[in-house]
């Protein structure tokens, strides 16, 4: 069973973020880290690596700089080598640009299953895996709550408002999967030593015969417009119960447009 997970790099949420005055995109500068809501997904695929019996966790991410650490922390989980797409045209990328890229990284490893967070915690579309599996050719399902592999086939317990639905589809798949499907482990020192031999294959675009046109600012079908700072919380009504109290709450429902 061989799982591909694609991982983000971002910036340290705990710090002030930094916006780029021009395109008003977040700078991704220096050190990145692992996206929280990955390691659910590199969790998971190590967990059905371990359960088939063998095969191996192949990590993909795209960031600047030759950007490692993050990857670093997936490895030291267990994951056992990544690929990394780094390259000055993709300042700018927008999320089918990155699914464009995401995926010829994900082709070369030809992958059993593909597996990746829902949305990321610095972006929030929610898009890319979905383009990333139409452009494989493969079937995605998305918000998973439990990944099992019988055979040739995978059965998601896919998270609804009222529930879940059971969903089954022929691999090699795409599957997104929802924070708490599984509890991440912590890197271990030892880990954290073996990732030192571990491979991470640095790549470009052209490496992947993606023409620049399609990527980077060139290459986006998105664009940040305006910036603003989000409205400062008011304080709240105190309703005094006189009798009145349950029609006041129901207006002000109304008024909502709740009831």
């Amino acid at each position: 069973m061989n799982v591909v997970v694609c991982v983000k790099q971002i910036p340290d949420p705990a710090a002030p973020p930094a916006l780029d005055p021009g395109t008003k995109n977040l700078v991704r500068e220096g050190k990145l880290i692992l996206d929280d809501s990955d390691s659910y997904g590199v969790e998971m695929a190590l967990q059905l690596a371990d359960a088939a019996g063998g095969g191996e966790v192949t990590l993909v991410s795209m960031a600047p700089g030759g950007e490692t650490s993050g990857l670093r922390t997936a490895l030291a989980m267990g994951a056992a080598k990544a690929i990394l797409v780094s390259d000055d045209v993709l300042a700018g990328t927008d999320a089918l640009g990155t699914a464009k890229v995401l995926a010829a990284a994900v082709r070369r490893a030809e992958p059993d299953l593909v597996l990746a967070a829902t949305e990321s915690t610095d972006g929030y579309t929610g898009t890319t895996p979905v383009q990333m599996a139409e452009l494989l050719g493969l079937p995605s399902i998305t918000f998973a709550k439990k990944v099992e592999i019988e055979g040739s086939s995978v059965k998601v317990q896919r998270q609804t408002e009222s529930g879940y639905d059971e969903v089954e589809s022929p691999l090699p798949a795409v599957v997104t999967v929802t924070a708490g499907v599984v509890e991440p482990r912590y890197p271990s020192f030892k880990g954290i030593m073996a990732t030192k031999s571990k491979s991470v294959e640095t790549l470009t675009v052209a490496d992947l015969g993606i023409e620049t046109d399609q990527v980077g600012a060139a290459g986006s079908r998105q664009q940040v417009t305006e910036v603003a700072d989000a409205e400062a919380r008011t304080a709240g009504e105190i309703v005094v119960d006189e009798g009145d109290g349950a029609q006041r709450i129901i207006a002000f429902l109304e008024q909502l447009k709740v009831v």
